[in-house]
């Protein structure tokens, strides 16, 4: 029996701009106060436009997956398509699902396996560097991650013969990131065609990302040549439903996407991870002690296969995008009319929900401020008061069909990243640091994450 309509509460907001100052001023402290006031839906009202909050595990597993057709794109994802194009992570309905088809395939855990070998190569590397650092003073895990994230999507997604192009790339790809949190945020949004400086800025990072990745494809297709990356498992998909491969123009926008999701958001939630582990000395020391134990002390590069021993990595890892979601909030607009339980949803108005919102709710977690990776340990799943708890409690790559392709590539990064760091570093805060976080498009910290290192008493090589 379906429960009556009940009228939805109204969050208050000011005349004319509604709750968009406070929006922007700080989203996280919003949605915190929302799940402390209201129990399931409240509306509020961001740039003009009327938004649904569904503060529930359940509703936000019926949006994203029992009734996920009747939810499309928001219109805040304009914002990426003009760099993203119809990739994975803006596209919608038949043309979504036959690129979803096609692009499957090459995040199998067999095709995985063999861009580990890759990931190991370039974790080994980095480690190595930065033991070969002056460790008197502190580093810059931010930027040095960023490097080594840039290094493996380019390696895994093309091959070797990006790597003397990185700086130009990196550079672009940061221009183009800042400038679209920036229209994000801001509710007048010129047209891309006026030259102002932004514009302008906007569309040689643009051009310079598009020429490569295009110079790319066409070296591939014209040589034939095969490679284990993932641009050669794009190229070489076919649709078994239609026999069509990907076109020039669909590689490019899902090359795009792989490259910019792939390595800003493995950064950052490797930087939290460091950032959360210096401040809690016990739990590195774990981490430590299992890379031990499972990468021993061999003179030769640790295989993929010996990373998948690390359960207590992989728990660390999970509970730090637990407190630090990248993707903070997700947002679906309703193409008919629905209900969230007593609540109507009218077509056209978008529903907000927030990773960060349900992973800090203590309705769904005891302590939820509280770094504790045993909450991850096989076999648990309690949630407050030795209940269960809700799958759909713990999003950090999403839900539904729409759940982040790359999440087990993310994972495996991260996992043989930690691994080897741990066995080679310990890392600690400096004196008075405190780093907050920045919701943009990606929940990143507010200033760089610099820490100090410090070679563990009994170094074990790591020789590539």
């Amino acid at each position: 029996m379906t429960a009556p309509e009940t009228i939805t509460p109204v969050y208050p907001g000011w005349p004319i701009v509604g709750n968009t100052l406070e929006f922007a001023r700080d989203p996280l402290a919003m949605f915190t106060r929302l799940s402390r006031q209201y129990e399931r839906v409240v509306r509020i009202e961001i740039g003009g436009r009327k938004q649904f909050v569904a503060l529930r595990p359940e509703d936000v597993k019926y949006v994203l997956q029992e009734n996920n057709r009747n939810y499309v794109r928001s219109p805040a994802f304009q914002v990426l398509k003009l760099f993203l194009g119809e990739g994975l992570l803006t596209s919608d309905g038949d043309f979504w699902r036959q690129q979803r088809r096609l692009a499957q395939p090459a995040f199998h855990r067999q095709k995985l396996a063999v861009l580990a070998q890759t990931m190991v190569g370039e974790a080994t590397a980095w480690v190595d560097e930065i033991g070969q650092l002056d460790l008197s003073k502190p580093v810059n895990v931010s930027q040095s991650l960023m490097d080594v994230t840039m290094r493996i999507v380019c390696k895994t997604l093309f091959g070797t013969d990006v790597v003397g192009r990185l700086d130009g790339l990196s550079h672009a790809l940061e221009t183009i990131n800042y400038l679209a949190n920036q229209m994000l945020l801001n509710p007048i949004r010129l047209p891309r065609s006026w030259p102002t400086p932004n514009n302008i800025r906007y569309q040689r990072a643009s051009a310079l990302v598009d020429n490569l990745i295009y110079g790319f494809i066409t070296n591939r297709r014209k040589t034939g040549e095969s490679r284990d990356d993932l641009l050669d498992m794009l190229l070489n998909a076919v649709d078994e439903e239609t026999g069509k491969g990907m076109s020039d123009k669909q590689l490019r926008d899902e090359c795009v996407t792989l490259f910019s999701a792939g390595h800003e958001t493995t950064a950052v939630s490797m930087a939290w991870t460091l950032y959360l582990l210096a401040q809690h000395p016990e739990i590195m020391a774990k981490v430590r002690a299992e890379a031990d134990q499972h990468l021993g002390d061999s003179v030769t590069q640790p295989t993929p296969e010996a990373f998948r021993a690390l359960t207590y990595t992989q728990q660390v890892i999970q509970e730090s995008m637990r407190l630090y979601p990248p993707a903070w909030a997700l947002s679906r607009m309703a193409v008919t009319d629905d209900r969230l339980g007593p609540h109507r949803i009218p077509a056209g108005n978008t529903v907000l929900m927030s990773p960060y919102l349900l992973h800090h709710d203590p309705r769904n977690w005891d302590q939820p401020e509280v770094f504790d990776p045993e909450r991850f340990a096989p076999g648990r799943s309690d949630g407050p008061h030795g209940k269960e708890r809700h799958a759909y409690a713990y999003l950090p790559f999403g839900g539904g069909p729409r759940l982040c392709i790359g999440n087990q590539f993310a994972l495996m990064e991260m996992q043989i990243m930690l691994g080897l760091f741990a066995r080679a570093f310990s890392v600690k805060t400096l004196p008075g640091q405190q780093v907050v976080p920045q919701p943009l498009i990606t929940l990143r910290p507010k200033k760089q994450v610099i820490l100090q290192v410090n070679k563990n008493k009994i170094p074990l090589p790591l020789v590539r």
